[in-house]
């Protein structure tokens, strides 16, 4: 009997330690096309162990499979090893190519990519798109830039806001960075990072027209960082011609990007307002029988909660002019148009989107009534 016990003890225990971490899983991340482009679901910027990371590399295909990605990167660092004496690896290709053969028979998009690691006032830049990270390692950091810009790397500036690296929690462009920006070396910069929205960097992408990104920077696994937590991660939503690896790098280098986290979103006018438009549906549109009251059905068909603003003309009966719509859900309008029209132009403010900082977009639905 007392064999017996043992097992089921450490059964029992298993399954309560299990429980945790239960809170459910990811679910699939959907963001609509925009007219013209096809929106791809990216994560640049994540590790393994092959670099600081915790899990083994086909994990982030797994994760990136079970959320519906399109397009992921493992970024290890070039310099940082700490797990070198467990898992010794003198190719620094090796996440890359466990990942690639993972996501084989998948519907996923594998980027080679490194972090090219370094103290401030230089910081951290991922090179995505490169043909070969041995060939990234060197002693000068220019040497390093030099050498990504030689394989038409895509480079970016990773969390420059990072309180470690800037006390003040804000990012400053140092002469390097100018002088990368200067000799093409230097292309994007992340604005989200793992939760932090910095808008800062935001200023600093339209400055001096960077891409814009948003990353998980995942160390460990994405339930535990994100999912538990109640978020999902951020993410890059990249507006490509088609899915494919060049066509990624195409809009990358184009700055056809907006960066999202849970009901956060940041791009460039050009790019967010369509994705906002297409994202709300005008589900129906009708006057509530001998009223002056049009009803108003919309739904939400992104992955992201979204709080709007009234712009109109009209009020809103029974509503607040601030109000939410839900990811995936619908919400009732009823406006006051005081007489009854044939169409109605629809104006919101989105309170959860930055197209520079502190500055919403004012996006417009052009509604036929019933």
């Amino acid at each position: 009997m007392k064999n017996l016990l043992l097992p089921i003890s450490f059964l029992l225990f298993s399954w309560l330690h299990a429980q945790e971490h239960s809170h459910g899983g990811a679910t699939a991340l959907t963001y609509p096309d925009i007219e013209g482009y096809i929106t791809l679901k990216t994560d640049l910027h994540m590790h393994s162990v092959f670099s600081d990371g915790n899990v083994w590399p086909t994990i982030r295909v797994m994760e990136a499979l079970r959320e519906d990605l399109d397009a992921i990167s493992l970024t290890e660092h070039l310099e940082y090893q700490p797990h070198k004496d467990d898992i010794p690896h003198p190719d620094r290709n090796r996440a890359y190519r466990l990942a690639l053969e993972e996501a084989r028979e998948h519907d996923l998009l594998i980027v080679p990519g490194s972090e090219i690691t370094r103290s401030e006032p230089i910081g951290h830049s991922n090179a995505v798109f490169i043909t070969d990270a041995n060939h990234l390692l060197h002693d000068s950091p220019e040497d390093a830039f030099r050498a990504a810009k030689e394989q038409a790397a895509f480079v970016f500036w990773n969390h420059p806001a990072w309180y470690e690296q800037s006390p003040t929690g804000n990012p400053i462009l140092s002469d390097f960075q100018k002088e990368r920006i200067k000799n093409g070396e230097l292309h994007g910069i992340e604005v989200i990072n793992t939760h932090d929205y910095a808008e800062e960097s935001l200023a600093l992408a339209l400055e001096n027209d960077l891409t814009i990104m948003g990353t998980s920077d995942v160390h460990g696994l994405i339930d535990w960082d994100y999912t538990e937590k109640g978020n999902h991660r951020p993410v890059t939503l990249v507006f490509a011609k088609e899915k494919s690896l060049e066509s990624l790098r195409e809009a990358l280098f184009d700055g056809r990007t907006v960066a999202v986290f849970n009901e956060l979103l940041v791009g460039k006018s050009d790019f967010l307002e369509p994705l906002l438009r297409a994202s709300i549906e005008v589900v129906t549109a009708s006057y509530i029988e001998d009223t002056q009251v049009l009803e108003v059905v919309l739904k939400n068909n992104c992955s992201s909660d979204l709080l709007f603003e009234n712009q109109m003309q009209y009020t809103f009966y029974t509503k607040a002019p601030i109000f939410e719509i839900g990811a995936g859900e619908t919400s009732t309008l009823r406006i006051k148009t005081l007489e009854r029209l044939s169409s109605v132009d629809l104006r919101l403010k989105a309170l959860g989107a930055y197209t520079a900082p502190k500055q919403h977009p004012v996006v417009s639905w052009k509604i036929r009534v019933e």
